[in-house]
């Protein structure tokens, strides 16, 4: 009894050590004045300048998250029993005193730690970078900080620099390392709880906590460790203000600007990367970078009791899944307090990495699948741990892309050997199995590309082919330094729009749309500045659409600020993965919206599921809908090919589906039919300046008409 007393006591003075260190630091409680907040610095970052920062973190692709510190001592059990959602976190769940808590460091003594074994088991695993908490909620330091003795070197009888051993480590196995912080939440050293205190010692001043913990230990993590960090991963911004987030932004640019940061510092900062947590969303998110971090049984940090172990098979589709969505899969390990990897984890690992050594091309320095298929649909009665409804994915393939390539991940092998995948508009060249460098004969038609495959799969759990396309012509270019000089008189929403632009217009537009802004012309992408008093509309659609946008906003000029999506919208296999990028993150009063000459080749039924799809997304911003119906083609033998007969059935589809939802029809089919001689380039689909203002004149018309005023 005698011993705990004292134990506790060192404790308590350990407690109220980092308190009272905390409040006689004083450090200037703002960014210094005049510096750029870190809104402009973000908005200021050029395509080209972020592309060079994120390059090997998107080539990267797979990465392993490690959650480690005190909480492994009492590794979820609590006074005899199992603390429910505890591991990381059991402090919080069991409410267990400070002081008492903080008696875990006593018995925290990795001896088996071994960081040059971590680091090859990430790196055998396929894994390019590695992430682990440098400090997580429980406000435990698992370096030798001087602005708290809650540390891994003070308060434990380890008197060892993990992070110094890991970043030796990554340094000669080639691998990236990243430290996780908890920037907010500090249970022991004054930081956020939440507004849920369940100790009298946590009384805290929060901005005192960001000043002197947060700010200086974050400085520390920056200049201990050589070019390491490479990722700073913020976690669960409870009481980030603005200013509190601003202030440690600006100390991380400071020092690293090139640091690659997560979107969970707080206070409205997204910086770089969408962080979905133990779930892959359905379509990713087009636009931006993201990663998905999973645990691999059910905790984060180690808990003995939880055995509920994910198999190999189901990790190795996570990675291909998330892969073809165009994000990264962050995999967690939560090591024991001896410091070892649990075992299923390795095995586990080690198992991924002999399928990334045959299949590893298939996933490195890979984009997104340029298909539209959602593999899975939403639950209507299972819910995930945030409240909201499960996507349930289907196992049956998945694709990434890269320059003149396309890698296909088949799940379910057919017995037929048949695989049909949607039409592509360039050439196929070559399909090969990359287990074995087997050819793969295929026939490539307008209705797909059919693929005769061998009878027996050459992996059991994702066997891997790659599509080579036949070289294409060069594309254009632009001038960057013409660029940003243009750009260095853009407004701060000039800029922010013309950021939004190079992330949706792609390679074969986004040059033809700055070069014309050099040469001082007028475009349908222009920057709108809205007019608050003014309802907003929003323009979807292709090339028909973004010939008659100028006609329609001089058309409503003081009556609607038109806007027009930041992309040649396409086909609907387009729509279904980019449309929440194409909406933005403002209000719509209204949106008139297209889809139709680029799904020519589509299957009936598969136009008509992407479409509803698309509809049924925007219901839900709330906006009044018009649907335009598809122009027709000037003959049967126009050079793109879209029969009068194509143009009927996706009206046919299309009207079918707005009547049941009650969407009202923008007719511009029949009344321009009769003049497409007079309208029409009688070689393709598009018009002339006469006939593009007789369209708008019907779009303006429709739109007014939604905003119950006639067009005058």
């Amino acid at each position: 009894m005698k011993k705990l007393l004292n134990t506790f006591a060192a404790s308590l003075l350990v407690s109220i050590a980092v308190i009272a260190q905390a409040q006689t630091n004083p450090v200037p409680a703002t960014p210094a004045a005049g510096a750029p907040s870190a809104l402009n610095r973000m908005a200021a970052e050029s395509p080209e300048a972020k592309a060079r920062r994120m390059e090997w973190w998107r080539e990267a692709k797979f990465g392993m998250f490690i959650h480690w510190g005190v909480y492994s001592v009492p590794a979820g059990i609590y006074h005899g029993r199992a603390v429910t959602n505890a591991g990381e976190w059991i402090m919080y769940r069991a409410k267990i005193p400070m002081a008492e808590y903080q008696s875990f460091a006593k018995d925290f003594n990795p001896v088996k730690f071994d960081a040059e074994a971590w680091v090859k088991i990430a790196k055998d695993a396929g894994m390019k970078y590695i992430v682990i908490t440098a400090k997580h909620h429980d406000g435990f330091a698992m370096f030798p900080s001087k602005v708290s003795k809650w540390n891994i070197t003070d308060a434990t009888p380890w008197h060892r620099d993990p992070l110094q051993e890991l970043a030796e480590a990554c340094r000669r196995q080639g691998i990236k390392l990243g430290f996780y912080y908890s920037q907010a939440q500090d249970w022991n050293n004054g930081g956020s709880t939440g507004n849920r205190n369940w100790d009298q010692a946590q009384e805290h001043d929060m901005d005192d906590y960001i000043d002197t913990i947060a700010v200086p230990q974050v400085k520390e993590l920056l200049s201990r460790y050589g070019e390491f960090p490479a990722v700073l991963w913020w976690d669960t911004p409870k009481n980030m203000t603005t200013n509190r987030a601003e202030r440690l932004y600006s100390a991380v640019h400071a020092l690293k600007p090139d640091i690659i940061m997560n979107n969970r510092l707080g206070g409205g900062l997204r910086c770089d990367t969408e962080t979905p947590e133990q779930y892959i969303p359905a379509q990713g998110y087009p636009g931006r970078d993201w990663e998905t971090c999973m645990t691999m049984n059910g905790t984060w940090g180690y808990k003995r009791d939880d055995q509920d172990w994910k198999s190999p098979e189901m990790l190795i589709r996570n990675l291909c899944d998330i892969a073809s969505k165009g994000g990264n899969y962050l995999l967690n390990v939560g090591p024991t307090s001896e410091g070892l990897i649990p075992s299923p984890s390795s095995e586990a690992l080690a198992e991924i990495g002999a399928w990334m050594k045959v299949n590893g091309d298939a996933i490195y320095g890979t984009g997104p699948t340029p298909f539209s298929d959602v593999h899975g649909k939403f639950s209507e009665t299972e819910k995930d741990w945030r409240g909201n409804f499960k996507f349930i994915s289907t196992w049956d393939w998945r694709c990434t892309s890269k320059a003149g390539k396309l890698y296909l991940f088949i799940f379910d092998w057919p017995k037929n050997g048949k695989f049909q995948l949607p039409p592509m508009q360039d050439k196929v060249q070559k399909v090969w199995i990359l287990a074995n460098k087997t050819k793969v004969n295929y026939a490539q038609t307008d209705a797909g590309v059919i693929l005769d495959l061998p009878a027996i799969p050459p992996d059991k759990i994702a066997s891997v082919l790659c599509i080579e396309f036949a070289k294409t012509s060069k594309k254009v270019a632009f001038d960057p330094a013409a660029d940003a000089e243009r750009k260095a008189a853009m407004s701060p929403g000039e800029l922010e729009w013309e950021k939004v632009l190079e992330e949706n217009l792609g390679d074969f537009y986004l040059p033809y749309y700055k070069n014309d802004k050099r040469a001082g012309k007028v475009t349908a992408w222009d920057y709108v500045k809205d007019d608050p008093a003014l309802p907003r509309v929003l323009l979807i659609g292709d090339s028909i659409s973004r010939g008659y946008t100028l006609d329609v906003r001089r058309d409503l000029a003081g009556r609607a600020n038109v806007h027009r999506a930041p992309a040649n919208c396409g086909a609907t296999t387009l729509g279904v993965r980019k449309l929440d990028a194409w909406l933005g993150g403002g209000h719509w009063d209204v949106i008139h919206f297209n889809f139709g000459i680029h799904d020519r080749n589509l299957p009936a039924a598969t136009y008509a599921t992407n479409l509803e799809q698309i509809v049924i997304r925007l219901e839900k911003t709330g906006a009044k809908l018009i649907w335009a119906r598809t122009t027709p083609p000037a003959s049967a033998g126009n050079a793109e090919k879209f029969s009068p007969e194509q143009c009927a059935e996706v009206n046919r589809i299309a009207d079918g589906i707005m009547r049941q939802h009650g969407i009202p029809i923008d007719d511009l089919c029949s009344p321009i039919q009769p003049r497409l001689a007079e309208f029409q380039n009688p070689n393709n689909v598009h018009f002339n300046d006469a006939g593009y203002k007789f369209l708008a004149e019907k779009v303006a018309g429709a739109i007014m008409a939604q905003l119950s005023e006639p067009l005058k």
